[in-house]
């Protein structure tokens, strides 16, 4: 059995620092590592759907927004598989079967379900295919046998429905499919992002986001309006880094030879963090760090996006690709679903010939 990693997301809109940061980063680590036999990654069309039911236009359009930004970030098509969930027609197939394998009551008592219909004020009135999800994301992963999922802490209760759902399928029929592991980012500060307004998750509806694909000037717009200390009134004032989002994104985006060359005062942000701590040192001077980190770090994903821009025509050949290889996989792992689960009818040439036997007496 091969190591398969398997991830994606929902192309509601364009990328951000905290999908970064939270994945897409490692992301790329992985897949130049080359320690994995393959990896799917994949746009999640269905499953923005459920929200979106009635702008599917937004899914269209922001489909090949999610493709530039995974491509300049660094994801490549000749090292992991690039594809569209709504283009592989076997996943509602495992979805449905799965459906029998859990409860109601089962999904239900998943935290991140109920969290996510809080947010979307569904508590009076839940769209089906919204509620299945859930059963729908463990289809996504076990259709390609992922061993791996790299996602943050909020996604282990899908996880471990995913891998219940499995093992009762496995159970029941055969041991055909696979359970995953999660693999969580390495800085815990990387798990979760909060936005520009210190507020807890970056988000595309609150407006908090720093986007792959902003220029400059926007970065520095949005760094310079970022919630730090609101105890920090004067220079001279001792600050807090606790809370403080401008100190959350140093230590997620900042390095040693940073401040080497934006900030020689200092040799680390440790030293920064002390200084700031004790008084002297202005929030301004710290988000100009901040912005040089960001802009540094962006400025090479945004050349990239540029290119890519040049033809579109072929980030959707890419796409398309990508998708005729992750179907012909997901349909492998039917054909052993559907054997295991005896519905193979036209492919058990046992079962024909014994029905076959039957009515000659």
């Amino acid at each position: 059995m091969g190591k398969v990693i398997l991830t994606g997301d929902r192309p509601t809109g364009k990328l951000h620092l905290g999908h970064y940061i939270g994945s897409l980063r490692r992301r790329v680590e992985l897949q130049n590592a080359g320690d994995y036999d393959k990896m799917y990654v994949f746009m999640a069309d269905v499953q923005a759907l459920t929200d979106n039911a009635d702008n599917p236009e937004k899914i269209r359009q922001n489909i090949i927004e999610v493709a530039l930004d995974y491509l300049s970030a660094g994801l490549d098509p000749q090292k992991c598989i690039l594809y569209i969930q709504s283009q592989i027609p076997e996943l509602p197939e495992l979805t449905t079967y799965m459906m029998n394998l859990v409860s109601v009551s089962r999904v239900q008592r998943n935290p991140t379900v109920k969290t996510e219909i809080k947010m979307r004020n569904f508590e009076a009135n839940i769209p089906m295919g919204f509620f299945s999800y859930p059963v729908s994301q463990a289809a996504d992963i076990a259709a390609f046998k992922a061993t791996t999922v790299p996602a943050g802490e909020d996604q282990e209760p899908m996880l471990e429905l995913t891998r219940e759902i499995v093992r009762r399928f496995n159970q029941v029929y055969a041991p055909v499919l696979v359970e995953p592991s999660i693999m969580l980012p390495e800085n815990a500060v990387c798990r979760r992002l909060p936005g520009t307004d210190g507020k807890e998750k970056m988000s595309k509806s609150l407006g908090n986001c720093i986007y792959l694909s902003d220029d400059a000037d926007t970065v520095w717009t949005k760094v310079k309006s970022m919630y730090t200390d609101p105890t920090h009134l004067n220079v001279s004032d001792p600050g807090h880094v606790e809370g403080n989002a401008v100190f959350t994104y140093l230590d997620a985006f900042s390095t040693d030879a940073d401040f080497a060359e934006f900030w020689p005062e200092f040799q680390n942000l440790d030293e920064l963090k002390a200084a700031y701590t004790a008084g002297g040192i202005g929030d301004m001077k710290c988000k100009k760090l901040l912005n040089n980190v960001l802009n540094k770090m962006l400025e090479p994903i945004r050349v990239r996006r540029h290119e890519f821009e040049q033809d579109i025509p072929e980030i959707y050949n890419i796409l398309k690709k990508g998708s005729e290889v992750a179907r012909a996989a997901a349909a492998q792992t039917m054909d052993e679903v559907r054997a295991a689960m005896r519905i193979n009818y036209f492919d058990d040439e046992e079962l024909i010939r014994s029905q076959a036997e039957r009515f000659k007496k």
